[in-house]
């Protein structure tokens, strides 16, 4: 058995589990999604209409992973400077010292990201790619693990501005919660605000345990008719003549490590296509457009490539 697995905690991960879905109540699918994509060494993009819990699974996340992290409300008026940090003269020293902003974090929580102007918004695509930032021609490298956490309104919804393609395919994955089914919706009038559990909730994981368990993923087989599975769900966005783009390889690359994630929180050893599947809308969805805007909507899309590409036997 490889290092990474006998320092990975899997009791830990369960704990975490079970904690957040005392949080957010009736969601366990969109949880584990949530957990599969962080371990999978990805960002989160939480959206969906105001209201539904986005913000306390953002902030539950952070508490239960035990990190260090931060919030930025992001507002229209907030600047990249606010995020990344600036550059200050010192008077005595005569020399400019970097003062950094909340982005030198291991979580970041970017709430209402798609409130901000894509100017700001710009200023995560370095952070989240490389896991780093660059200031006045200085490299500043972010902590280990390093998550960007964030959520955002329907881009219907007045004082949004979309984000572009190049940020949406920063996030890993792209989750909505929807509402509470029935039962769920009568505990919660019944229970009161969610959010004051949040202070009472004790961290099941740690920074070095985060790091662990992510480098047990990798560790999940990957065979080789998954990869043919794969690559044809891949194929399938390009010859879309509906669609206007397909998948990257990046994308390609993404979907893997988000399988592998489901298949170890199941405690499997190796990817089967059903871990493929359940990952793929959370994955694509975000990254695949309709020509029609009157068709479908993108979320839909997943379950077409299901359907019309065969499972490997």
């Amino acid at each position: 058995m490889s290092a990474a697995l006998l320092e990975a905690d899997p009791d830990a991960l369960a704990q975490a589990l079970a904690t957040l879905e005392q949080v957010i109540l009736g969601k366990p699918q969109q949880i584990r999604l949530c957990l599969a994509c962080l371990l999978a060494r990805g960002h989160l993009l939480i959206e969906d209409v105001p209201g539904v819990g986005k913000t306390t699974l953002a902030h539950a996340l952070a508490h239960v992973l035990g990190l260090v992290w931060q919030r930025v409300q992001f507002t229209s008026d907030l600047l990249p400077a606010d995020i990344i940090g600036v550059s200050v003269f010192d008077r005595a020293s005569q020399k400019f010292h970097f003062r950094r902003g909340p982005i030198f974090t291991q979580l970041l929580l970017a709430d209402e990201v798609n409130r901000a102007s894509p100017r700001t918004q710009s200023a995560l695509l370095e952070a989240m790619e490389e896991r780093q930032v660059s200031v006045d021609g200085t490299t500043y490298v972010l902590p280990e693990p390093f998550f960007v956490v964030a959520t955002q309104n329907p881009h219907e919804q007045l004082g949004t501005f979309s984000l572009p393609e190049s940020q949406l395919d920063r996030f890993l994955m792209r989750v909505t919660l929807g509402y509470p089914d029935a039962a769920h919706e009568r505990e919660l009038l019944r229970g009161g605000e969610r959010r004051e559990l949040l202070p009472t909730l004790t961290p099941a994981l740690s920074a070095s345990g985060v790091i662990a368990l992510q480098r047990a993923v990798r560790t999940v087989h990957v065979a080789e008719p998954l990869l043919d599975y794969l690559q044809a769900l891949i194929a399938r966005t390009r010859d879309a003549s509906e669609l206007k783009l397909g998948l990257s390889p990046r994308a390609g690359q993404a979907l893997i490590r988000a399988a592998q994630a489901w298949a170890y929180l199941a405690g499997r050893a190796a990817v089967l296509p059903e871990d493929v599947q359940a990952v793929l809308p959370a994955v694509v969805a975000h990254r695949l457009e309709r020509r029609d805007a009157a068709l479908e909507a993108a979320s839909d899309l997943a379950q077409e490539m299901i359907r019309a590409v065969a499972v490997p036997l």
